[in-house]
């Protein structure tokens, strides 16, 4: 299992993503996310849990199914880094990416 803490900004909206790797076939994953925002909580309502690693990690950017969800249903704020931290962790988890934190740091 891996697990990730994504914390968005200013919104508040923690984010928590735990992916986990099908015993038979690593690609095959079971993504459970907690988000207190509402936009990312009816995207895992309506894609689910299940999803195969190569579909969601291995595509350009701004391709896939939570990126194709996003552009119909998400209000304009394409800086949200919670998709990509949900991707992160899925690709960690099917080996498709090694493990190191990512940041976004302001500086003056």
């Amino acid at each position: 299992m891996t697990k990730v803490k994504i914390e968005p900004g200013i919104c508040g909206f923690t984010t928590t993503v735990r992916a986990t790797a099908d015993e038979d076939d690593e690609n095959e994953l079971t993504v459970h996310v907690a988000s207190g925002c509402p936009s990312i909580k009816a995207m895992m309502e309506a894609l689910g849990e299940e999803f195969d690693a190569y579909e969601v990690c291995l595509r350009k950017p701004g391709e896939g199914p939570f990126f194709e969800y996003a552009q119909k249903h998400f209000p304009v704020h394409v800086s949200c880094p919670v998709i990509n931290g949900i991707i992160k962790c899925m690709e960690v988890e099917a080996h498709l990416a090694l493990k190191r934190d990512a940041s976004i740091v302001f500086v003056e």
